[in-house]
């Protein structure tokens, strides 16, 4: 029995010495200056929480949009600024149909209906050329513009005044300010 009482004692003790340390540690903290310890901030609740993520995507959605916007302004430019180059080279392309046509009309031909089939289809380029805005320059008389025209013959005659186109090869093309084909002309002086 000596046994059980002193593992009594023990134990005892051992219980009475487990607060004692409990105590000493939270005087010690308790001791500690209170500079050292950081305050906590404060917590921010969850209405709170939930405001700034509404802010954030809202913020979000804003510059998505204006980033769509621009995106759409953007290509809106590009496309309008591709149509008159795209709508040049097309017509280029039908320039030397028109000239063959032009040239079958000046031919000579005995058939009336069929000079007047290829004048019908003349005629129909010229007008397709003209609703695309297209505009056809080089006349006889009219004076020579090295930014429209090509000279490719020269002749002398004092009775024209100088840098006077006396013949028209082949007509120039403009589509606005944008030049699809010059002129190729015979100036005078």
């Amino acid at each position: 029995m000596s046994d059980k009482k002193k593992n009594e004692e023990l134990e005892q003790e051992t219980e009475s010495t487990v607060p004692q340390a409990e105590q000493m540690e939270e005087q010690d903290s308790s001791q500690q200056p209170k500079e050292t310890q950081a305050p906590e901030p404060p917590e921010k609740t969850e209405k709170q929480l939930l405001e700034e993520q509404i802010a954030d995507l809202n913020n979000k959605l804003l510059r998505t949009l204006a980033e769509y916007d621009n995106f759409r302004k953007r290509s809106q430019r590009e496309k309008d600024a591709l149509a008159p180059v795209t709508t040049a080279s097309v017509l280029a392309q039908f320039l030397p149909v028109v000239d063959t046509v032009e040239r079958a009309l000046a031919a000579e031909c005995s058939d009336g209906e069929y000079k007047k089939g290829v004048e019908m289809i003349l005629t129909s380029f010229k007008e397709t050329f003209s609703r695309l805005g297209a505009e056809e320059f080089g006349e006889v008389g009219e004076q020579f513009d090295p930014n429209l025209h090509n000279a490719v013959m020269h002749v002398e005659d004092e009775a024209l005044q100088a840098n006077t186109i006396t013949e028209v090869f082949q007509k120039g093309y403009k589509l606005g300010e944008r030049i699809i084909r010059h002129a190729m002309v015979k100036v005078a002086n």
